[in-house]
């Protein structure tokens, strides 16, 4: 990066901190990105004049909100409610609801600057936005999950709507939580759209939106491999994560002749050198999705596998990684272990799950690395396909959606060659998703006026 790059990054992002004092996702995603443009900037210096860097990174709207609800024993509690609807100058504002109690309004602004490039990058016409509470439906029962479900909603319903912000799950927000979410929007505004993704088949949902992120990392994952002349057969795969993305990357990885040696939760990981089947991917299943249980419980299924409580799994040699889990989840120390551990692919299934540290470590070594705006893109690509089926008022088959999912992660990763290609014929993926990402939306900002 020559000296105006430089300057213009450390000029920007002391802004950015000014404005946004604690809010260390959110700095750590701009600047990320604000690094990877510079030099585009630099070369294209009508969108330095009309300040479209200064633009992308203030949100159109930051929704917040209380969320009181009832327990099942009668007691009041209180969260909060937050929507970030951060640039809609490629459509609607469209990007996930998460509950969790490390929810705040830095993660919310993160995960919203970060959707809107990697809804760019789709070609699909959605804008970037993301929302959630700092409720965790862990532990709680269906009734109090509804209850506190329908008072988030009778708020957010005032903010979405199919042409305005369709928002869709994301973690702590599955099936279970998109069905109460619907039933009390539909219930307030008296009318059937597709509002929210993620719904059931029944109603409105698409075929292969649950499997979606997991399998589109999978096929990102394909082609950084293709590019070395490998593939996934034989190789052996680390995974963290036990929820939806790391199920069926899981599953996905299996078909494509891979070898998947863990799972992970919060609480821990387990470690089977033998590989998931299909059988014990049933019992994950079954585990995570139905009973709603702790990731430990597979070593006493299955006593050839080991649990690691308080770990995370990056120090298990593999060929492949996928984080698939939460933010930040690999840093400089699981970096270096991956590396020691002769991984040669780290592909991102969860959002920003690297730090800036450790992806320093990842392209020194000159591994395929690719960041979840790209790799994980497939989720909200799905999601997106679930919205024209509900416009047309028509159902796809799960070959037609998994064809559509299959070009669009080729589709990314072809704009992330174009981007990322270095003099030496290094792909920096991170380079190419937020330049490929950022050039469709700041043009289409220059070309609506200032806004």
């Amino acid at each position: 990066m020559d000296k105006f790059a430089q300057n213009y990054v450390e000029h920007f992002m002391a802004d950015v901190v000014a404005k946004n004092p604690g809010e260390k996702e959110f700095h750590q995603a701009v600047r990320e990105v604000v690094t990877s443009v510079a030099p585009y900037l630099e070369a294209y210096p009508h969108l330095l004049d009309l300040k479209i860097m200064e633009r992308i990174v203030e949100p159109e709207r930051v929704i917040m909100f209380r969320v009181p609800w009832c327990d099942d024993r009668g007691e009041i509690h209180v969260n909060r409610g937050y929507r970030v609807q951060m640039n809609s100058a490629l459509g609607p504002y469209k990007g996930g609801i998460r509950f969790h109690a490390s929810v705040n309004l830095s993660i919310m602004k993160f995960l919203a600057f970060e959707q809107t490039f990697k809804n760019s990058l789709t070609t699909l016409p959605m804008g970037g936005g993301k929302g959630g509470s700092d409720f965790s439906p862990r532990g709680k029962s269906d009734a109090e999950v509804m209850r506190f479900c329908q008072s988030f909603m009778t708020e957010l319903q005032r903010h979405i709507g199919q042409d305005t912000d369709v928002p869709a799950g994301d973690i702590g927000v599955g099936g279970r939580e998109i069905g109460f979410l619907f039933g009390q929007y539909k219930r307030l505004r008296d009318e059937w759209t597709g509002t929210l993704t993620g719904k059931g088949l029944a109603w409105g949902g698409s075929l292969l939106r649950p499997e979606a992120t997991g399998y589109g990392a999978c096929y990102f994952a394909q082609e950084m491999l293709a590019t070395k002349g490998e593939t996934f057969e034989g190789k052996t795969v680390v995974i963290s994560g036990a929820g939806n993305v790391a199920q069926y990357a899981a599953k996905k990885a299996m078909s494509l002749g891979a070898k998947v040696v863990t799972l992970s939760d919060s609480d821990g990981y387990i470690y089977d050198p033998d590989g998931l089947d299909e059988q014990k991917w049933a019992f994950v299943m079954e585990l995570k999705n139905v009973r709603r249980g702790r990731i430990k419980e597979y070593e006493a299924k299955y006593p050839g596998a080991k649990y690691f409580p308080g770990e995370r799994p990056w120090k298990v040699k593999c060929d492949i990684a996928m984080p698939c889990a939460t933010q930040n989840e690999i840093d400089k120390a699981d970096a270096e272990a991956l590396v020691a551990g002769g991984c040669m692919c780290v592909t991102e299934g969860a959002n920003m799950p690297t730090t800036p540290e450790a992806i320093a470590v990842f392209q020194a070594a000159k591994l395929l690395y690719s960041p979840g705006k790209a790799s994980n893109a497939g989720g909200v690509a799905t999601s997106g396909l679930e919205m024209t089926q509900n416009s047309i008022r028509q159902k796809w088959t799960a070959e037609e959606v998994d064809s559509h999912l299959h070009r669009i992660m080729s589709d990314i990763h072809a704009a992330c060659v174009k981007y990322g290609t270095e003099e030496d014929g290094y792909i920096n993926y991170v380079k190419g998703a937020n330049v490929a990402g950022f050039i469709k939306v700041a043009n289409a900002m220059a070309d609506q006026g200032l806004v």
